[in-house]
This record gives structure tokens, sequence and C-alpha cells, in this order.
């Protein structure tokens, strides 16, 4: 068997990249950006007054003048106005464009105004250039503000729409075809015999996937017969790139899939991890490029392997940077004695010194998928490990963030 970190390098030696699109930048949430964004101009593009207030000379209050003629006003989106005389102001308006000749700021909290006249509280000290967010302070013209591989959220967005781009290069979104396989499973919404479960696998892996923005995602349940799965499945592996399959790779009589596979021509790169849960995991690749993942029927084994390798390695193909991985401490000590790597399922917390704790949440077997409400994500206990004492520090993956 393999190790879950060799099982991961193999997935990623065998998957290709994805290719990419332009779409409207309103509509590149949550895709992959790739291509550079470089800045249309400085940032801010002008001087930009962060106060109401008003704008003035500041030479003109160091020697000691406290009252100024407010003689315009400059709005927001206005052209620049031109500061007359050192005892004159101009009123001004936040996200404003500085007045020329002025490099001063005084709130309008620190201000009375009578007969056009703008007296500034007499205890109250100022400094050249305050409430100014000077032009290109932020960035200029032509830096790169954003780099391939970003995962596009709301900020990224409001970067694209700053340069003036209508549309944005993003990695194309995969064909994912999600089968569930079975005789035993019933979905929601029909009668279900006291001998048989529902069907759950499929629409938690559609929305673990449709969650991270996979959305040409469709499911599909099939029955535990070898010519129903080779036709079903050769059908989808015509449409598909990316093949997940839920249920029949074990060792027992009914478990026809790595057969069916083969006889399609899809190509075995391994099969069994030497994991819990989920160690008969198959993977492999189709003879058009297509990469299909085979996981263990039982719920739990299901989404903690479409969490460990089917969502890293669909990132990894859609160009996005890899990501630092992240730690928890236990908060009980725990023993796990199989030389497997051993995913326990956890809830966090933070304490009031930035630790993030783990408590683990035990599973009653794989299939207690009812354990999993309301956990954040599982740790990685190591296989050359049995013993792990309260506060040690171990990998963490949450469900939602590969």
């Amino acid at each position: 068997m393999l190790t879950t970190t060799a099982a991961s390098e193999a997935i990623a030696g065998a998957m290709t990249a994805f290719g990419s699109e332009a779409v409207a930048y309103a509509e590149a949430a949550g895709r992959v950006l790739r291509q550079q964004v470089l800045a249309e101009r400085d940032q801010p593009p002008f001087d930009r007054v962060t106060m109401d207030g008003i704008a003035l000379n500041y030479d003109a209050l160091a020697r000691g003048t406290r009252s100024f003629r407010i003689v315009d006003t400059q709005h927001a989106g206005d052209p620049v106005l031109t500061l007359s005389g050192h005892s004159h102001c101009i009123e001004i308006m936040t996200g404003a464009v500085l007045p020329a000749g002025s490099d001063c700021v005084i709130p309008v909290e620190r201000i009375s105004v009578a007969d056009g006249i703008a007296e500034i509280e007499q205890d109250y000290r100022a400094e050249r250039g305050q409430f100014i967010h000077r032009q290109g302070s932020d960035h200029r013209a032509g830096a790169e503000v954003l780099a391939p591989g970003s995962v596009l959220t709301p900020a990224e967005i409001a970067i694209i729409a700053s340069c003036g781009m209508q549309t944005v290069e993003v990695s194309t979104r995969p064909t994912l075809r999600v089968i569930s396989t079975g005789n035993e499973l019933v979905p929601p919404g029909l009668p279900v015999a006291p001998h048989q479960v529902r069907l759950s696998n499929g629409p938690a892996l559609v929305s673990m996937l449709k969650g991270q923005g996979f959305s040409d995602c469709r499911h599909e349940h099939l029955l535990d017969e070898p010519e129903a799965l080779r036709s079903c499945i050769g059908q989808h592996l015509h449409e598909a790139d990316v093949l997940i399959l839920s249920g029949g790779v074990s060792m027992g009589k009914a478990d026809f899939v790595p057969r069916v596979l083969a006889e399609l021509g899809v190509r075995t790169v391994f099969h069994k991890i030497s994991q819990r849960p989920g160690k008969p995991m198959w993977f492999g690749v189709g003879p058009g490029g297509q990469v299909v993942f085979a996981l263990p029927g039982n719920p739990v084994s299901t989404l903690v392997c479409c969490r460990q390798y089917v969502l890293p390695a669909l990132f990894d193909a859609s160009g996005r940077k890899p990501r630092k991985g992240e730690w928890a401490v236990l908060t009980e000590e725990v023993t796990f004695k199989a030389d497997l790597t051993f995913f326990m399922p956890v809830t966090l917390q933070s304490d009031v010194d930035g630790t993030l704790r783990a408590r683990p949440v035990p599973t009653n077997t794989s299939g207690d998928f009812t354990a999993l409400g309301g956990t954040d994500g599982y740790v990685e206990l190591a296989r050359e490990q049995s013993y792990f004492p309260l506060g040690s520090p171990v990998p963490l993956h949450r469900w939602g963030t590969p």
C-alpha cells in the first residue's frame, strides 16, 4: 500500500492541467486566476482626502492663523480646485482630491463655522499632510497587484475592477461526475426497507465539490451490476474530465468497480492507501486522460478521501498556488496502534493566546457519518506514532479549505 504522501504525489503526477478562459470580472468569484494583473494607474490615482473638514496650507496654521475663509467646496468626483491664499480654506469631503496649494486637512469635528469663516479649536494641534492618502502610496501604475494562482475572492474582484479590466483569464471548470454504487442505497423521498440504507454519499460529495466552486458536477446512482456499471461509467468517461465514484472498491464479490474500470481502459495508478478511514481508495487514468477517483463506500471514508485527495488535485490542476499547511494542538491524548495514518475528525476552538486547539470527535466505525455533524475537519496522526499526548501539534485539514 502507498503512504498518504505517496498517494498524493501519484495523483499529482497523473493530473493534467485544466485549460483557461476569459470571463467577465463580475462572474469570476471563486475561480483560479491564470494571468498577471497589473495596475492601470497609481493607487490612489490622486492625493485623496480621508476626512470631512477643510483643506488649508499648513504654513499659515504654523504661523498662528486659526481662522480661515471658506472659498469653495471640493466634493468627491469633482475636478481639482486650487487654494487661492494662505488665509483661505476649501471645504472638503472624504474621498475628494486634495485641492492644489493645500497640504493639511482639519476634521470637521475640530472646527466651527460662522459667516463663511472656519475657526479651528485653539487646543487642536495639526500636522502637515494629515488625513491625506498620497497618490501612488499603495502602488504605482504597472505594478503587479495579482499573480496567477490566486483564488478570486471579493477582495480580488475589487482589485481587478480597479484596474479597468472587463474580463479576466481564469482556469476552466472541469466537468465532474459523481457516481454512487450499491444495491442497498435508496434516495430520500422513496420508501426504504429495513435492510436498505439512505443514499447520502453522492449528495455529500456534490455539495463538497460545488462548495469549492466546481459547479459542473452531476450525480448518478448505479446498482452493483457489471453491465450497467460498464455502460454508464463508459458514457461518463466520454463526457467528463473527472469521475468520482463511491463504493464498490473493496474486496467483496459485489465490488465490481476496479474490474469494470479496467475493461473500459482505465489504467490503475494505485489501489489502497495505508490510512484509516479510506484504506481501499482506488485511483486511475482513463484512455483519454480522464482521471478516476474510486472512493470507499463508507460515508466517513468517502468524505475524508474527497477532501484529502480529490479537492487538492482539482485545485492543483486549476493552477492554484500551493497553500501552507495548518496545525492545531490536541485537547486530549490519543492512542492509535494500527500501522496506518489516522485521519481523526475534530472540532476547533481558539484560545485567547491564539492557540488553535483540536478536540477529537471519535466515530463509531467509518460508517458513523452522523458524528461528523458540527466538526470542522480532521487532524492527521502519523503512522509512525501510536501515542499522541495532550497538547501534541498535529496537521489540520479543514473540510472547506484544502
